[in-house]
């Protein structure tokens, strides 16, 4: 187990050192990409590449290609690590290569928490297919059997013999010998791992990125490079009528203003349009913008209002129009129960706030153009830069350089297009750069809910009916105009409700879409396990029955729970659920596990109280407990809190504590502060002064274990979120005995 504490800034510092004793993955950075210079073993005719994701060469390196993004969430550690191990490598003979956009890895969209639970397998075969292929060429060299070599720690040993090659002496012959066909592969036992499940891999950028020595999107420079920002219009689809470039041409530095092309709805991962300020420096531009006078014609989103959506939502729950789960007899179970129980929650909208907002280079020459960009997705910015300028897929190479955060903003490549965009324009290299201001009022956001839920109950205070009502705009609305009732949503929190109750019901209100709705860390299932896991807490305490051991009730007996069979049309996030079942007794066991790590059911001070929630997501399991404290005069103090998490399979323990333990931060930061309004179309906030982060000293102790498991890989980077808002809730109602259904909690005055 796992323990973060508040530390102060000169600690911080200190421990960033790493012991001598840390496994380190040397990686050397170019000054302008931040790549490894690795990337020039491409063209060597010395190496030897068995799949796309790795390469050994002559000199004995072993290059592992990382095809995801790496934003702090350690993959170009935990992806060699997987490869490394079935190859037997030696892990200072390892470095690293981001891979470019290339539709020749697969999916490279990194989000959804999948790039371990999607490539665990097809990386293990990587690394097998290599060493296979390595220890047949030994053989081969020597003329005996195979099975008389083997491969350990970067070379092949003859058996009971001193004699040995080195990967590097054997590429030369391995390159010649057919691949071998996976289904022939030999992969390790758990047992025999060297790499992964260990937990004394050092994150492989983390020392670059803590003393400043890498390349985010926003630090990329090229020769004759320009700055760009660009004034969108604040209200969604609305137009530019006119502008006045002549005070902006006049300050130093500004080279030209560009108007963009006016985005039609659906807005897809298109730019916004509006003006953009070309410059010499960001500073300049951005002074330019300031000067600009901009006349816009107003799209029919002025109208919205936050106040009076709200309103809407809670009518749209009062009359469903679409039913996404059914089992049992709704209707009846609530009419013949003995009580009802009824609560509506409210999440408002939220944004991204990554600590780097979206930056993009792109340089247009020779009817090609070349990104360079902090992207989560590569091919998706490859396939949209083509299509807004008229190229093939093939002219546009897209670097990946690392994201100083990303949770599913830079899966959505507008800002890329925008770069690529003014560089063909300009006829020079320009990095597009959003400053926090436009990141919080023109980004993508995390769509506001209004759920009511109805429970009937009989006399023992047993649920026999549920009936979950949701109404938010839909991520379809971003991609299909009119879009207004939400679809895969359902699946993250709603559909999935695991609880043995005989009647169920999940519905859904409809809800116009006015800002640019996306996927935010977690997605819905922030919303919904708010609502899912208070309600429960909620029945607990009408049943006057101790938290845990209702919601362990609940849950029922160990079984599958398969929504297909109930009506519903559940995804499963993009799993079968033959492999990754909703598995009640891996909820229990983690609820179980997170009780006794916080003394569930010890005696606690005056004022303090433990609250509850376990949700699955991203085929995981988590659950967290959450302790607070109230003061005399209302304030709450969040004292600690615990959280257990079964991902099936853990390759790097290291990073998944640091998720588990980022979630808490972001989970607190939602539950606090998240908070995004509108007034006649445009957002309120602006930076951080209006929609604020948890602070460190909000930060309590927080304590991470991870159940030991064989199941295969699930998510990691955003099941820790959903249980944490509603199990601080749950938390301060045992405090105080006041019950907050709404968030962000800042508007009650508590923190």
């Amino acid at each position: 187990m796992k323990q973060i504490e508040n530390v102060s800034r000169r600690g911080f510092l200190k421990g960033l050192g790493i012991s001598s004793s840390a496994f380190v993955l040397g990686v050397q950075f170019s000054s302008v990409l931040g790549v490894p210079k690795a990337l020039a073993r491409v063209t060597e005719s010395t190496v030897f590449s068995p799949s796309v994701y790795v390469q050994i060469g002559a000199d004995n390196i072993v290059s592992v290609i990382v095809h995801r993004s790496e934003m702090g969430q350690g993959i170009r550690t935990s992806i060699p690590m997987i490869v490394a191990d079935e190859l037997e490598a030696d892990w200072e003979q390892v470095a690293v290569i981001q891979g470019l956009g290339d539709k020749k890895f697969g999916s490279q969209n990194t989000d959804g928490s999948r790039s371990v639970r999607n490539f665990y397998q097809p990386l293990r075969e990587a690394g097998a297919i290599a060493r296979t292929m390595l220890e047949q060429a030994a053989a081969q060299k020597w003329q005996v059997p195979v099975t008389e070599v083997y491969a350990k720690n970067n070379a092949v040993h003859r058996r009971d013999s001193s004699d040995k090659l080195t990967y590097g002496e054997l590429v030369a012959i391995a390159s010649t010998l057919p691949v071998p066909d996976s289904s022939t592969l030999k992969l390790k036992a758990k047992k025999d791992f060297k790499f992964i499940g260990k937990d004394n891999i050092a994150l492989v950028d983390g020392k670059d990125i803590a003393t400043g020595n890498t390349t985010f999107g926003i630090d990329v420079q090229l020769p004759n490079m320009k700055t760009a920002v660009i004034a969108r219009p604040p209200v969604l689809a609305s137009k530019v009528k006119s502008f006045d470039a002549s005070k902006a041409l006049k300050v130093k530095g500004v080279v030209d203003v560009i108007k963009l092309a006016d985005v039609e709805e659906p807005v897809l991962f298109k730019p916004l349009g509006g003006v953009a300020v070309i410059a010499d420096n960001m500073w300049a531009a951005l002074k330019g913008r300031e000067a600009l006078e901009i006349e816009w014609q107003e799209s029919a989103h002025a109208s919205y209002d936050s106040d009076v959506y709200k309103e809407s939502l809670k009518s749209s729950c009062e009359k469903p129009a679409a039913v996404l789960r059914d089992k049992g007899d709704v209707d009846a179970a609530l009419a013949s129960a003995s009580n009802t129980l009824t609560a509506s929650y409210y999440v408002p909208e939220l944004i991204h706030a990554p600590m780097e907002a979206p930056a993009a280079a792109a340089h247009f020459r020779d009817g090609m153009v070349e990104i360079w960009a902090s992207t989560q997705t590569p091919q998706s910015a490859q396939g949209n830069v083509a299509q807004f300028l008229g190229l093939e897929p093939e002219k546009v190479k897209v670097n990946v350089t690392l994201l100083g955060g990303g949770f599913g903003r830079k899966s959505k490549p507008d800002y890329v297009v925008e770069a690529a965009v003014l560089s063909k324009q300009f006829n020079l290299p320009v990095k597009v750069v959003w400053t926090r201001e436009d990141e919080i009022q023109n980004g993508y956001y995390h769509a506001v809910s209004y759920q009511t839920l109805t429970a009937g109950l009989d006399q023992t205070n047993k649920v026999t009916a549920w009936h979950h009502v949701a109404a938010a705009p839909t991520i379809s609305s971003t991609f299909s105009k009119g879009a207004d009732v939400i679809g895969f949503e359902g699946d993250l929190g709603l559909v999935d409700m695991p609880y043995d109750i005989e009647n169920i019901r999940c519905s859904a209100g409809k809800a116009t879409a006015h800002t640019r709705i996306g996927w935010m860390r977690s997605v819905t299932n922030i919303n919904q396990a708010f609502a899912v896991c208070s309600f429960a807490d909620e029945l607990a305490v009408n049943a006057g029955v101790d938290s845990l051991e209702y919601l362990l009730s609940l849950l029922g007996d160990d079984r599958h729970v398969d929504p297909n069979k109930e009506k519903a049309k559940y995804g499963n996030y993009g799993e079968s659920l033959s492999e990754y079942p909703i598995d009640t007794a891996r909820l229990k066991r983690v609820v179980k596990n997170v009780g006794e790590m916080a003394n569930w059911g010890r005696k606690l001070p005056k004022g303090h109280g433990l609250g509850i929630a376990v949700h699955r997501s991203f085929a995981s399991y988590v659950a967290c407990v959450v302790e607070v404290s109230a003061n005399a005069g209302g304030k709450i103090k969040l004292e600690h809190i615990w959280m257990n998490v079964d991902c099936g399979t853990a390759v790097n323990p290291e990073r998944i504590w640091a998720q588990m333990e980022g979630a808490a931060v972001f989970g607190i930061s939602l539950a606090y502060y998240g908070e995004i309004t509108a007034k006649k179309g445009a957002i309120e906030q602006s930076n951080f002064d209006g929609y604020a982060m948890a602070r460190m000293h909000e930060i309590p102790p927080t304590e991470v274990s991870i159940v030991a498991s064989d199941a295969p890989p699930g998510g990691v980077g955003e099941p820790g979120v959903p249980p944490v808002a509603p199990a601080i809730c749950n938390a301060i109602y045992q405090a105080t005995g006041k019950r907050y259904r709404e968030l962000p909690l800042k508007q009650y005055g508590i923190v």
